[in-house]
């Protein structure tokens, strides 16, 4: 991974960062500050929106700590498994956050109930992702699997010469 592709990426992580940082602020600030005008039950999804950001941040840390194994060349070891972990349980906890927001959504949707279909599938969506994330990391262990084992056949080589 080259220095430019790096750098951009980790600019869009802070970006994202202070952004999801920034939107649980104003949450907190309207939890304390804002009644609720009694059209929808904002006090439970704005406790929802906190805890979104928080999946999305724990994944943002994830992602940046797997760029710097990148960096270093080490991402091919058994550390980088619990930061995609990290990262895959992140998603998933997204997913059940949006399924959240998708149940106090449901109430108000009777007339339409095409809207809630589409937030479950949007829902169904994101753990799709998870799945998708899940194949890379098998994908990095036969990797893992691989590196260590040429490197003990390597070690092998160096003591037949």
């Amino acid at each position: 991974m080259g220095k430019l592709a790096v750098r951009a990426l980790r600019a869009v992580l802070v970006v994202v960062l202070a952004g999801t940082v920034f939107v649980q602020a104003l949450m907190v600030w309207a939890l304390a500050t804002d009644p609720e005008d009694g059209s929808l039950p904002l006090t439970p999804l704005r406790v929802i929106t906190i805890l979104g950001m928080v999946s999305v941040q724990v994944a943002l840390v994830c992602v940046w700590r797997l760029v710097t194994m990148v960096r270093r060349g080490t991402v091919f070891s058994y550390a980088a498994f619990r930061h995609v972990d990290g990262v895959i349980g992140a998603i998933v906890a997204a997913a059940l956050v949006w399924f959240a927001v998708t149940a106090i959504n449901a109430p108000g949707q009777r007339d339409d109930p095409g809207v809630t279909v589409i937030m479950g599938g949007v829902g169904v969506a994101i753990l799709g992702v998870a799945l998708i994330v899940l194949l890379l990391r098998m994908l990095l262990a036969q990797a893992v699997a691989r590196d260590v084992e040429a490197a003990c056949m390597q070690a092998e080589l160096d003591e037949v010469i």
